[in-house]
């Protein structure tokens, strides 16, 4: 099994670092399970494909639930790009245009 690395951008680590703190304990936890895993091993509900290259991680939790938008890129790696509490039913259009936007400054 070939394994995964996370990695987050600067911007997102503060993103999660203001999330409460029950849906930030969840986040971790899942991004730690991609390190251990593999995230093949992933499925719905906690992950799912938005749009080209990006993809969501979904949490619940006590504080309500949380969405980390990731993209995948090469040698295995998992980049966070944009992390949000979630407050209505679709994705925010404005969390997708900041994550595409994000998505530039990862290298392939």
């Amino acid at each position: 099994m070939v394994t995964w690395t996370v990695e987050t951008v600067s911007a997102a680590d503060a993103e999660i670092g203001a999330l409460p703190v029950a849906l930030r304990a969840r986040l971790i936890r899942l991004l730690e399970t991609v390190e251990k895993v593999g995230l093949e091993a992933l499925r719905a509900p906690h992950v799912k494909h938005l749009e080209d290259k990006l993809w969501e991680l979904r949490v619940k939790a006590e504080g309500g639930i949380a969405r980390g938008i990731y993209v995948t890129a090469a040698r295995q790696r998992v980049v966070v790009l944009h992390v949000f509490a979630k407050k209505s039913r679709r994705t925010p259009r404005r969390a997708l245009a900041t994550a595409r936007e994000r998505m530039k400054q990862v290298t392939r």
